[in-house]
């Protein structure tokens, strides 16, 4: 065997598709996020009722508006959304936003009680009177994490580098109103005057201590696709080895069923009808490991368990469809939809935002970020229907139509054609001989 090219070629051409194809897949999407970072959502919160100086009301928010929005024209990879407090919430709370800088209701307030001019000293007889001292003006960043990670510390990042960039632009007005003042300022102020703002980062939308920092969802996603598939492997390989097709080997013991003649059309059938069995029983103890054992933050557990065995299913029959079309290749296909191109072009750790043109185009139909986003939304967001979930809904559905009609039109046309798995006698003008049933003394257990 081992000298024969046939072998050697066919085994390494597959092995060469299958690396190559795993290797610019998972590492081509994921390679350079920063180079490929567009239109990354995050908000900018302007919520500052600004503040009289100089005999004329100031808005210096909406001048740190103003200027982002100035700095981003020439650069596309944030997408700077000006929101009310409330709207940015909500988003927060739906995953449309990765991250928000919010700007405080006193922060004109504060900025001009910086730039206020300084009292005169006192005499000595006379204490000076006890003021209270400025509190310096504060910008907040807010992430997201239950967006996904990645994305999440992107826009904090942009957010954080746009807080300094403006503190830096209100110290150069602070020290040019000092300088107008013509009172010596103490080196220590002027290195508050430089940068007087202070920038603090929190969540926006916090999630449980055992959700995997934002995570959890996407592991479930993915166990839930990986249950499927194998799912899948086991039922075809039970219904060939239940119809005679395959043998069954226990140790040294070889088993095999007599063959049983039967359509390709039903033999689907069958599978499809044992899968639906297998989803039940996987997605129940799925969910059982993940919340009951290990204790994963989540909610919704009723609605948890419909959407984990409808997906577990929906994959389930796809790959069967596949399998039942190109026969053993069907195998490798369902790896390459629901692995190879599924998982890079998910959005669960590098963001949509931030892949390559090609990878946003395979997230539009590939299932595993439906079912990541339909995931979120269940055990971060609520179970909203508008933050993903009515969403995966709607593309389960289609893929199941797309895999019941697919699967029963090539089968069927494979039936009428004649094309049985195993052919009887004269069944077809050239057809081979059908493979003689194993006698009787060989058709249980042989050694």
């Amino acid at each position: 065997m081992l000298l024969r090219p046939r072998l050697w070629i066919g085994t390494g051409l597959i092995a060469a598709v299958v690396a190559m194809l795993f290797a610019l897949l998972y590492v081509g999407g994921n390679v350079n996020p920063k180079g490929n970072l567009r239109d990354l959502p995050v908000a900018l919160v302007n919520t500052d009722a600004g503040a009289d100086a100089g005999g004329r009301h100031v808005n210096m928010g909406e001048q740190i508006v103003a200027g982002i929005q100035k700095a981003a024209k020439g650069d596309k990879s944030i997408d700077w959304q000006v929101l009310s407090r409330e709207e940015a919430d909500k988003r927060l709370g739906r995953g449309k936003l990765f991250g928000a800088l919010v700007i405080p209701q006193d922060f004109s307030a504060t900025v001009t009680a910086l730039g206020a001019p300084q009292p005169t000293a006192q005499p000595a007889a006379q204490p000076a009177p006890q003021g209270k001292a400025a509190t310096p003006p504060t910008l907040t960043v807010l992430t997201n994490q239950s967006a996904g990670s990645i994305g999440s510390s992107m826009a904090s990042q942009a957010a954080q580098k746009a807080a300094h960039a403006a503190s830096a632009q209100l110290g150069q007005e602070l020290l040019k109103q000092a300088a107008a003042q013509k009172a010596p300022l103490p080196t220590a102020a002027q290195l508050k005057f430089a940068d007087p703002v202070t920038v603090t980062v929190a969540d926006g939308h916090p999630v449980g201590p055992r959700s995997a920092m934002g995570l959890s969802a996407f592991y479930y996603a993915l166990v839930l696709v990986v249950c499927g598939m194998l799912g899948a492997n086991l039922v075809n390989s039970q219904v060939d080895t239940a119809l005679g097709y395959l043998h069954t080997d226990y140790g040294p013991v070889r088993k095999r069923e007599p063959v049983q003649h039967t359509s390709r059309v039903r033999t689907l059938a069958i599978g499809m009808a044992l899968m639906l069995g297998t989803a039940l029983v996987m997605g129940t103890l799925v969910e059982v490991a993940t919340v009951k054992i290990l204790d994963m933050d989540a909610s919704h557990l009723g609605l948890l368990w419909l959407y984990s065995v409808a997906t577990i299913a929906v994959v389930g029959i796809g790959s069967l469809a596949l399998f039942a079309a190109f026969g053993t290749p069907g195998m490798l296909l369902a790896t390459i939809v629901f692995v190879a191109m599924a998982v890079p072009s998910s959005g669960a750790t590098v963001p949509l935002q931030a892949l390559p043109g090609f990878f946003r185009a395979l997230s539009e139909f590939e299932p595993l970020r439906q079912i990541t986003e339909g995931m979120r939304a269940i055990l971060y967001y609520g179970a909203q229907a508008d933050a993903g979930l009515s969403r995966a809904w709607a593309s389960m559905g289609v893929a199941l139509v797309a895999a019941l009609v697919f699967g029963f039109a090539v089968t069927r046309l494979y039936d009428r054609r004649g094309l049985h798995r195993v052919p009887r006698p004269g069944t077809e003008a050239g057809a081979p001989a059908e493979t003689p049933e194993p006698p009787a003394a060989e058709a249980g257990a042989t050694a």
